[in-house]
């Protein structure tokens, strides 16, 4: 498995520990930034890795700023992103049983390494289910091609 990697400066120590984390697993990354000192928008480098990710060069994608809800909202505007803000164990399993998400989002400034780390290995082990969830899924990556939702 490949995955994407990016942050702002409000998620890059996180960032390096998911990366730790990661390399330690064996999975290979790739930081798209940002890098140490450096103050960032992370409209940039969520877009970079998610873009990655939306062609195809990555099987996920870990996005990291404040909240991670900044960085969501960047990856669901990619084609083919499922890009959930996951704040603990609990929606960390679900986004991936029940909506298959391909990549995850965290705050540095809301979860501590300790539970981020939890939520990586979570998000990583846990299955997509199928079943009525694949015809739901299905209907999400239908709207990727809908400019107004109907």
């Amino acid at each position: 498995m490949r995955i994407a990697l990016a942050s702002d400066h409000a998620g890059y120590g996180l960032k390096v520990e998911v990366a730790k984390f990661l390399a330690g697993r064996g999975i290979e990354t790739k930081d798209f930034g940002s890098a140490a000192g450096e103050t960032v928008d992370y409209v940039d480098t969520g877009a970079a890795a998610a873009g990655a990710l939306s062609r195809g060069e990555f099987e996920r994608a870990i996005l990291i700023c404040g909240t991670g809800i900044g960085m969501a909202v960047v990856g669901n505007k990619l084609r083919g992103v499922r890009a959930p803000p996951c704040w603990n164990i609990f929606t960390a399993d679900m986004s991936r049983r029940h909506n298959d998400s391909n990549c995850l989002t965290l705050g540095g400034r809301t979860h501590s390494v300790e539970d981020a780390l939890a939520i990586v290995r979570v998000w990583l082990e846990t299955p997509f289910e199928g079943g009525r969830h694949a015809r739901r899924v299905d209907k999400i990556r239908a709207l990727d091609t809908c400019a107004t939702g109907k």
